[in-house]
């Protein structure tokens, strides 16, 4: 077999299931090489169904520990409902510390709803929308800035047409416990994970849980809270599994909206950028944003970057040295559902 993607998952049965969706793929020293993606199902009688997945991105580290974590701590007698557990969807870019898959250049988190017949990138997002999304009530997809941006910890949904079904993401989006969070409008066919999950006709829940392409302590445990939050109010679990300290409950939420190009500042040229304003600061329009340097000519002055909207500093690019076309900082408008 030379195309499709084998899944091993036998979704009408109970109990716990561990092994690999398969995507044939012949390369240069293997001719029937597989690309090997762990999963795991956990199912125990009737109840909620819900997906976790990270590793969309592959230099995204949150998700894809805790989701390792939750594999290993994860009792199938102590859950109700089912539970599958995706913690490196894109395997490929995962073992390389990239952004997208080195065999294919595939974004997994711009390629659906995916092509059955197409790179392993296409294939893998087909059997996601198509396949694996529509037998859950609900999918977790947890992101970070990745290797070059850091981000204010948020979670985020798509704004959807269905009234109930975005009443009850909201709802749920609160009880993940985040101080921030997005209301994202990209459209019916947007080609992200969210997209995929409103098209599938489930609740699509993400979020930007760390960045830098490390983790901290703070992040790892803004990350454990919001999984345990979510399979406790969704009733699949009784009691925390992942967080290491008592789970308190979720403060006020603040909204948030990103949708003009206007609320980022981006290089046109190559330079060094150099930030004025920390993640989580209000700004108003005219306010310092930062520096940007050129280490090519050092006679001039290095250029003031002014924000062009107000707002609350979301993300910055953590890399100092840029091109033309980066984006160097970003703020998000605060708003109300």
């Amino acid at each position: 077999m030379h195309s499709g993607l084998v899944n091993p998952i036998d979704f009408s049965r109970q109990g716990r299931q561990a092994g690999h969706l398969a995507i044939p793929y012949s390369i240069d020293r293997s001719p029937y090489y597989q690309i090997r993606i762990p999963v795991l199902r956990l199912q125990n009688g009737k109840g909620p169904s819900l997906l976790l997945m990270a590793g969309n991105h592959g230099d995204e580290y949150e998700g894809e520990l805790q989701l390792g974590r939750l594999m290993r701590l994860l009792d199938v007698a102590e859950i109700r409902g089912a539970v599958t557990i995706l913690p490196m969807a894109n395997l490929p870019a995962v073992m390389a510390a990239k952004r997208c898959s080195p065999f294919d250049g595939g974004n997994l988190n711009r390629a659906f709803p995916g092509d059955p017949t197409g790179s392993p990138t296409a294939r893998l997002a087909h059997f996601l929308e198509h396949v694996l999304f529509p037998r859950h009530d609900a999918v977790l997809d947890l992101h970070s800035g990745g290797t070059s941006m850091t981000h204010l910890p948020c979670t985020l949904i798509e704004r959807q047409a269905d009234a109930a079904r975005f009443e009850r993401s909201v709802s749920l989006m609160r009880a993940m416990g985040a101080s921030h969070a997005f209301i994202a409008d990209n459209g019916p066919a947007a080609p992200t994970s969210m997209g995929a999950a409103a098209r599938a006709g489930i609740i699509g829940l993400s979020g930007e849980f760390g960045g830098g392409g490390t983790v901290t302590p703070e992040t790892m445990a803004f990350t454990a809270a919001a999984i345990d939050r979510l399979l406790v109010t969704l009733g699949i679990v009784g009691r925390p599994v992942l967080s290491r300290a008592p789970l308190s409950e979720p403060g006020p939420l603040q909204l948030l909206s990103l949708s003009r190009h206007s609320q980022g500042i981006y290089a046109n040229r190559r330079g060094w950028f150099e930030p004025a304003a920390a993640l989580g600061a209000t700004v108003s329009a005219g306010d310092l944003a930062g520096w940007y340097h050129d280490l090519e000519r050092l006679e001039p002055p290095e250029e003031e970057l002014r924000f062009a909207e107000s707002g609350i500093v979301i993300s910055h690019r953590l890399h100092c040295d840029s091109q033309a076309g980066d984006c160097l900082i970003q703020v998000a408008e605060p708003i109300t559902a």
